[in-house]
C-alpha cells in the first residue's frame, strides 16, 4: 500500500519502493543487494540453437543489469547482438530493445527466437555492422534515444587463440569464430587497432545514448603470446578519452565463474592461470 508521508510504497518482501526513483523499478533493498561489486552466476544449459554461437552469454545474466539500469517500458541496446540474448532479456523484462548483428546466421536466429517469444514488447534485431549503428537506425526509419546499453564485444582473438576450449566444438561443427567478415570486429588482428575501433563503435552508441543513460561492456583480459593483454582495462581508458565523447567509467562488477571446469595449464613449467571472472564494466554518458 502507499505511504503519503515518504512516498514510498511498500511491496512486502520485495522492500519498499521509492516513487522518487528515476532509475529503475527496484526497491531500496533489491538496489543495495545489485551493488555488490562480485556476484556468481550459474546459468542455465544453452538451448540447442543458442549453441550455434561460440560466445553467447545469458539472459538471466543481462536481466539483473537491465532491471537496475532501466525502467520499465524503456528502450535498451546491444550493438553486437548475436542470437538474441539482450533483446529476449529485454521482452521478458517488460523494456524495448534494439539490437545490431553482422552475421546472418544469428540474426536468423534471433528473429526466431523473438517470434517464439511471448511479449508485447517493441524488440528490433537489425542486420548490419556495428560501425554503422547510426545509419543502420536511419536506414529503418528508428529516432528513439537509447537509455540502456548491454552487450558483450570480442574478446579480440580470443576464440582463435584459446584452442583447448574451442576443440569440442570444432569437433561437433559449430562455429569457433563470430564471422569471416573484414567489418567484424572479432576479426581484427593488431591489438592496438582492435581498441580503437572498439572504441569507435562505442562513440556511435554515445550519440543515440541519453543523457545520463547507461552502458555495461562485459569482457575480459586476453592472455596471448605468453603475456597478458589488458584488454578489459584498456576498454575502459579508451572509453573515457574520447573527448566530448568520452564515456564516464563508474564502477565495474565482477562476475565469478565457479562453474567452470579447470585446464591443466603450465604445469610444471610456468605460470598460466585458469581466468574464471568476466570485468562488466559500468560507463555513464554525462554531457
Amino acid at each position: 500500500m502507499k505511504n503519503n508521508t515518504d512516498n514510498y510504497i511498500d511491496l512486502g518482501e520485495r522492500g519498499r519502493f521509492s516513487l522518487k526513483n528515476k532509475l529503475n523499478n527496484l526497491t531500496g533493498k533489491e538496489w543495495i543487494k545489485f551493488t555488490k561489486s562480485w556476484f556468481i552466476h550459474r546459468p542455465n544449459r544453452r538451448k540447442e540453437d543458442e549453441i550455434l554461437h561460440p560466445a553467447k552469454y545469458p539472459e538471466s545474466l543481462v536481466a539483473e543489469f537491465i532491471k537496475f539500469f532501466s525502467k520499465e517500458n524503456e528502450w535498451v541496446f546491444d550493438p553486437f547482438l548475436g542470437t538474441g540474448s539482450t533483446l529476449i532479456a529485454a521482452g521478458e523484462n517488460k523494456r524495448n530493445g534494439i539490437g545490431v548483428e553482422i552475421n546472418e546466421k544469428y540474426f536468423g536466429t534471433c528473429q526466431k527466437r523473438i517470434e517464439n517469444l511471448s511479449s508485447t514488447q517493441k524488440l528490433l534485431p537489425l542486420l548490419g555492422s556495428s560501425f554503422e549503428i547510426k545509419s543502420i537506425l536511419k536506414k529503418n526509419k528508428i529516432e528513439q534515444q537509447i537509455d540502456y546499453t548491454i552487450t558483450s564485444p570480442p574478446y579480440w582473438n580470443q576464440l582463435e587463440r584459446n584452442n583447448i576450449r574451442q576443440k569440442p566444438r570444432s569437433e561437433k561443427g559449430l562455429d569457433t569464430k563470430y564471422s569471416t567478415s573484414k567489418d567484424d570486429l572479432g576479426n581484427e588482428k593488431d591489438y592496438y587497432n582492435f581498441i580503437e575501433l572498439q572504441a569507435q563503435v562505442f562513440d556511435n552508441v554515445f550519440d543515440i545514448t541519453k543523457n545520463k543513460g547507461y552502458l555495461t561492456i562485459i569482457t575480459n583480459n586476453v592472455y596471448c603470446e605468453g603475456k597478458l593483454f589488458p584488454l578489459a582495462y584498456d576498454t575502459a581508458i579508451s572509453l573515457t578519452k574520447r573527448g566530448k565523447k568520452s564515456w564516464v567509467l563508474k564502477d565495474e562488477k565482477i562476475w565469478l565463474q565457479d562453474d567452470k571446469s579447470l585446464i591443466a595449464l603450465g604445469i610444471n613449467n610456468a605460470w598460466i592461470g585458469n581466468r574464471h571472472h568476466q570485468f562488466c564494466l559500468v560507463f555513464r554518458k554525462e554531457e
